[in-house]
């Protein structure tokens, strides 16, 4: 990768300071695209549009997003043409095992690892009210190292996003 971009608005902007440190230990290139303080009254939009759009534009970069859960982030990143983002807030319940291509796997991380090798999400959204710092340590790092899959129905279905 190229560049991992990060953004937050208040909710995610202690998280993202402990995932920036971590992310850099790891040798990746950063880029903190805000909020650079810690502001209550800011919206995520602020951040998280531009976020995307430089994740758009740049080859073989990532976007780390965190706000409160998550979802208005990648809702707002996934408005900008080429961005792809997937939402983790915290564990899945286990119990119920996840049928993935018949592994019946109960592995609570899938939900950041399929995105990333069947719809080449290009940015993980964090919840950052709903995760332990160790789970959002985890689920970077599994972001950042699972790859595309590649393969032709997951290639011709994003071709039709």
């Amino acid at each position: 990768m190229s560049k991992i971009f990060f953004a937050s608005d208040h909710a995610g902007f202690n998280l993202k300071q402990v995932l920036i440190e971590y992310v850099v230990t790891l040798g990746y290139d950063i880029e903190d695209l805000g909020a650079r303080s810690l502001d209550p009254e800011d919206d995520y939009p602020d951040y998280t549009t531009p976020c995307a759009k430089r994740v758009a534009e740049t080859p073989d970069s990532l976007g780390i997003l965190l706000g409160g859960s998550g979802q208005g982030e990648a809702m707002s990143a996934n408005r900008v043409p080429g961005a792809r983002a997937s939402v983790y807030y915290g564990s899945v319940d286990a119990t119920d095992s996840l049928d993935i291509e018949g592994s019946n796997s109960k592995d609570t991380f899938d939900v950041v690892r399929l995105p990333r090798q069947h719809n080449d999400a290009n940015i993980l959204s964090i919840g950052a009210r709903f995760v332990s710092e160790s789970e959002a340590l985890k689920a970077v790092r599994i972001f950042l190292e699972t790859p595309f899959s590649g393969v032709e129905r997951h290639t011709r279905r994003i071709a039709k996003f």
